[in-house]
């Protein structure tokens, strides 16, 4: 109670001291869901039930080639939010905060605070430990934000002794999933929705001080906790699959391109498949059902005409493609990631975007949108010409990186997706290449890089992803990350 008067006064004085000036300056709803890949209705997924973020893509832009820049939530999120590469912000694990490496760099929240708007977060945008951090401010940087906003559920202050875990003592790492019976108000996601009506509230009473609102839901991060009624009804156990699309893998594959095999998978059974992708999918209709009540409250208060909405994810996430389970690969599968943009008097209706893109894209498109001064050293580039045209070409590749190894033998992989080729390369080629051709082989189940016919193809992408790669990294002249070590020096000749 005494937090949430905090919460009131903080809200009160932040919007007392905006300016009539900037009426006219849109606002930003940055919505993102965690550990969500594009199981989603309008991406084509026809087992998912996702009818309020369908509704959203039918606004905007929906990006079908959208890609993270690292595919573990702390350098994704920190990437996203510095618009640099992991290279460049120093953020290659979880339990790093972007102000221990690159402490004057502006954040895309504060870049929009610095120049007036109201910057609030409600829920995880930085890193949080799922379920444990829940409450807490986690891996979170207050200089990004006016107020924050930290609500728990059950699914965090109640119900954990009943989720099922394939490693037991263990949530957040692990498979895990429980099929609550207390309904949406009672979960951390259902009360992130409700203080984001609170707030966008308090803001339409006073419009004449933009507002960037970023809400960053929990689910369907592990452990898949939902309501029972009615979001695992909709999908029966006895219906989901036993092995989700794929699970076998080209004879070529390398063992890297593997290295996110988990060995608690080994426990899992038929029934223990199809339990777990049904929490999943019910998890993910439950966050679907968060995000509607956020746009309607934006609808209903007359927000939505200046209002920009962004709809992501952190990273992509298997469900069994591949053999593999969660996160941590190069694979189409956890390394793309859905993006839809809506911004009125910009953006098409209901269009796709097919040119590949990046999460590194979101920070200066939005300010360039909202006319916000961005940092000169951004690595990304802005989508509003897609939004404009979204046949546009934009610049027609995204890069995603990932490490393998231990402490003394670590060593990066990095994957190139253009529109028709992901060609994968680890360790420079030392521990394998990969190349799928997505016209026809989406499910990337030949690797095509050894095939002589496709040398010419290898030789191009190669030169691509090695000038991609190094320009990751902080450019001539500008300051390298405070905590260096020999991942900072690359080395990008052939082997």
């Amino acid at each position: 109670m005494k937090s949430h008067l905090l919460a009131c006064i903080a809200l009160a004085i932040a919007l007392g001291s905006g300016r009539s000036a900037a009426a006219a300056q849109p606002n930003v709803l940055f919505l993102i869901s965690d550990d969500l890949n594009t199981y989603l209705g309008c991406y084509g997924d026809p087992r998912a039930r996702t009818p309020h973020i369908d509704r959203l893509a039918a606004r905007g832009v929906r990006f079908d080639r959208a890609y993270c820049a690292f595919p573990l939530c702390g350098p994704s999120r920190n990437s996203m939010l510095t618009g640099l590469y992991p290279n460049s912000s120093g953020i290659l694990a979880n339990a790093q905060i972007f102000r221990q490496t690159i402490p004057s760099h502006i954040s895309l929240s504060q870049a929009f605070r610095r120049e007036g708007w109201f910057a609030v977060r409600i829920g995880k945008l930085y890193h949080y430990n799922v379920p444990r951090s829940i409450g807490t401010d986690g891996h979170d940087d207050p200089g990004s934000w006016e107020m924050e906003l930290n609500p728990a559920g059950v699914d965090r202050l109640e119900e954990e002794p009943d989720i099922f875990t394939l490693t037991p003592g263990q949530f957040g790492g692990t498979l895990s999933w429980y099929a609550s019976p207390k309904d949406d108000a009672h979960h951390t996601d259902g009360r992130i929705a409700a203080e984001a009506e609170w707030v966008l509230e308090r803001c339409a009473r006073q419009k004449d001080r933009p507002f960037f609102l970023a809400v960053g839901f929990f689910r369907p991060h592990t452990p898949y906790v939902a309501p029972r009624t009615p979001y695992f009804g909709w999908y029966p156990e006895a219906q989901m699959p036993v092995r989700p699309t794929v699970d076998q893998n080209p004879p070529e594959v390398p063992a890297a391109a593997l290295g996110s095999y988990k060995k608690e998978q080994d426990k899992l059974t038929d029934e223990l498949r199809r339990q777990c992708v049904q929490a999943y999918y019910a998890s993910i209709s439950f966050m679907d059902a968060q995000v509607g009540r956020v746009v309607a409250a934006l609808d209903r208060l007359g927000l939505a005409d200046n209002t920009i909405v962004v709809f992501t994810s952190d990273h992509g996430y298997h469900m069994g493609e591949h053999g593999l389970w969660q996160k941590m690969s190069l694979f189409e599968g956890s390394a793309r990631v859905p993006l839809l943009i809506v911004a009125p008097g910009v953006s098409s209706r209901g269009a796709v975007a097919r040119s590949p893109v990046s999460h590194l894209d979101l920070y200066p498109t939005l300010a360039e949108l909202a006319g916000v001064r961005p940092p000169v050293k951004l690595q990304g580039q802005s989508l509003v010409p897609l939004l404009k045209d979204p046949e546009a070409k934009g610049r027609g590749w995204a890069l995603t990186q990932v490490t393998r190894g231990g402490p003394a033998k670590r060593f990066f992989g990095y994957s190139l997706r253009t529109p028709r080729w992901r060609y994968t390369e680890w360790d420079q080629g030392r521990a394998g290449i990969e190349l799928y051709d997505h016209e026809t082989d989406p499910q990337e189940l030949a690797n095509l890089a050894h095939k002589a016919e496709h040398a010419a193809t290898v030789s191009e992408l190669r030169a691509r992803l090695r000038a991609a790669a190094l320009a990751t990294f902080p450019a001539s002249g500008q300051t390298p990350p405070l905590k260096t070590n020999f991942l900072w020096a690359p080395n990008l000749t052939d082997p």
